[in-house]
């Protein structure tokens, strides 16, 4: 058992699957006790289950304001303290310019956006100095990838919270990073409006540009999360790691 986060209470959103997922395991067998949401009491029974006597679980939809400002006091039930915050939750939809309409883009920017800035804001109360927290961004922040417009100004949003966040939490002693997935083998697509013909299109067309020939997997994103979230990262604050194989391979 490795100790990076020995004795630390860790709260992920969206950990009932994929990185989120991975990160608990991962925040567990370094040490850290792990509060975990999700949108659906299913999902995160077998989530902890999974997970162990270490997990523990809140039904939370990012997406929903209600939700959001009840979550700090639904956390305050499990615990007193937040060490570690990993602000997880979030899908990704696409359409063409032309397609977008309005539910469309709130749809995204209620869970990725509003999600993020008030997950941020109602967990703040609970955490002491020492803290971390860790956002995700996203490559597509750094590429103009067809048919993402909406879901890239949203990631686009969130990096500028990192920079912000990280110049009002400095005097509290709370770290602000991110961390920046590439082409990663997950369910991400299980929420996007795209066909399975779709998806597979995606993928071929993404692969060859990774330098490393293949798609990244939740654990590895997690080990990146877990260095932000210990005292190895103690003086990084207001950036953020690409976890992206190289890619794309032009940047």
């Amino acid at each position: 058992m490795m100790t990076k986060l020995n004795n630390k209470v860790a709260l992920i959103t969206g950990g009932t699957s994929g990185i989120g997922k991975a990160t608990a395991i991962d925040f567990i067998e370094n040490g850290a006790s792990v509060i975990i949401t999700g949108r659906f009491q299913n999902t995160i029974d077998e989530t902890i289950n999974e997970l162990g006597e270490k997990a523990k679980g809140i039904v939370s939809d990012a997406g929903k304001m209600a939700d959001l400002l009840e979550l700090g006091d639904k956390v305050k039930l499990v615990s007193s303290q937040i060490d570690i915050l990993y602000v997880n939750a979030g899908f990704g939809k696409y359409a063409a310019i032309e397609q977008i309409d309005e539910n469309h883009f709130d749809e995204q920017f209620n869970v990725i956006v509003k999600g993020t800035l008030f997950t941020v804001q109602q967990i703040l109360p609970l955490m002491k100095e020492g803290g971390a927290i860790i956002l995700n961004t996203s490559i597509v922040t750094e590429i103009g990838m067809q048919n993402s417009s909406v879901y890239s100004a949203a990631k686009a949003a969130v990096q500028s919270f990192v920079k912000t966040f990280a110049s009002e939490l400095a005097a509290k002693k709370i770290r602000i990073n991110a961390v920046s997935p590439g082409p990663i083998a997950t369910n991400y697509f299980d929420r996007s409006n795209l066909t399975a013909e779709q998806i597979q299109g995606i993928a071929g067309a993404v692969l060859p540009q990774v330098p490393l020939a293949r798609f990244g997997q939740p654990f590895e994103v997690a080990k990146a999360i877990t260095f932000l979230a210990s005292e190895d990262a103690s003086f990084m604050h207001g950036t953020e790691i690409f976890v992206d194989g190289g890619f794309p391979k032009i940047k």
